[in-house]
């Protein structure tokens, strides 16, 4: 620092600027003109990589343009403080600040960095994402930004003379009791971790559980809580920790929704029923809702207490709720009119009663004569 300050100062002095007032002034007029010159240059570099094809050199400048002028200015102040003559503990405590701002924007930098890159993978111009794509590029930013947020945490303490060794070592013993005493937060938070590396779900995705009387749809996954909403509107927030007990079902998921029904036509109407399961069985095939790549199947299946039951299996191809309905409505409408083109109907339960007469000869000889 004392070689550098007699380089400056004997500058300084070969340009006639001896006394702190005056060097001062050139300092700051060419911290300045640097900057000027500084916004060009990245100017240029921004008309430069918006016209290249690679869009990450773009995310970088972008990333760099704001830590770079602040670093500027930080060495135009501390050449400044240079020039003005200063005790050695203030000196000192100069070095210290000079070593901790570089180290906080050489944090904000990355951490701008991890931003960029984020808003550039989810960006819409590359594509539509997944609901699973976009929960684990949220997660690997929000791990990169911890991280991140940790050793420069350490660096900046390094750098104001704290010994991080011993903070370490005292934080591998400490963290025995921490653990016990946070037993549950660490739970949580290392159940949302599995939740963004395995992704059974995401936000937006309708889940349920046939563990829990949980059901709704994922509104957002933090480290500790996961919030759901559910079809009542109200909010629902189940810890991290729940999910690696209990079996989740994740409907948004499905490739198809399924039409499973069983249908009865009267006893009277037997010789009917063949031609009822064919004319169902060619109405679905043509159906073009049905997804045919998937198991169809129209059959007689029971003799029931009063009637004849036939199921139908097969599945749609959307697995939007309302459409489905809409579809499965419009396929039982259509297996009635097809039953009631056969002359057929629906059965409904009935019960038939049989009486059995009795003779006047019988009733005559009374109880006690009778065979």
């Amino acid at each position: 620092m004392e070689v550098a300050e007699e380089s400056l100062s004997q500058m300084l002095a070969n340009y006639g600027l001896d006394s702190p007032l005056a060097a001062a002034g050139a300092i700051v007029v060419a911290g300045g003109l640097i900057h000027l010159a500084l916004g060009v240059l990245l100017r240029r570099l921004h008309r430069v990589a918006l016209h290249s094809s690679n869009r990450w050199d773009d995310v970088f400048v972008t990333a760099l343009e704001r830590p770079l002028r602040v670093v500027l200015w930080v060495v135009v102040l501390m050449l400044l403080m240079t020039v003005f003559p200063v005790t050695e503990a203030v000196q000192g405590t100069l070095l210290l600040a000079y070593d901790t701002a570089l180290v906080l924007l050489l944090v904000w930098f990355l951490h701008r960095l991890i931003s960029g890159a984020e808003e550039e993978l989810l960006d819409p111009a590359r594509g539509h994402k997944a609901s699973t794509d976009k929960a684990a590029v949220h997660s690997t930013a929000k791990l990169l930004r911890i991280i991140l947020l940790i050793i420069g945490g350490l660096m900046a303490l390094q750098s104001v003379g704290v010994s991080v060794s011993g903070l370490l070592a005292f934080g591998g013993i400490g963290g025995i009791a921490v653990g016990f005493a946070a037993k549950d937060l660490l739970a949580n938070f290392f159940g949302g971790l599995g939740i963004y590396l395995d992704r059974p779900f995401s936000p937006g995705d309708w889940i349920r559980s046939p563990d829990r009387n949980i059901e709704g749809t994922v509104e957002d996954i933090g480290w500790r809580l996961t919030r759901i909403r559910t079809f009542d509107q109200r909010p629902l927030y189940v810890p991290n920790a729940v999910f690696t007990q209990i079996a989740v079902e994740n409907p948004s998921r499905m490739f198809n929704r399924r039409i499973f029904e069983t249908i009865g036509i009267r006893y009277q109407d037997a010789g009917k029923m063949a031609g009822i399961i064919e004319d169902v069985r060619s109405m679905l095939e043509k159906h073009p809702d049905i997804d045919l790549g998937r198991t169809l199947i129209v059959n007689f299946t029971a003799f029931g207490p009063s009637s004849l039951d036939f199921f139908v299996y097969t599945f749609t191809r959307t697995t939007v709720w309302v459409e489905f309905h809409q579809i499965k409505q419009d396929v039982l409408l259509q297996i009635l009119e097809i039953i009631h083109a056969h002359g057929a109907d629906v059965a409904f339960p009935t019960r038939t009663l049989h009486v059995e007469q009795v003779q006047p000869e019988a009733l005559a000889a009374g109880p006690g004569k009778q065979q």
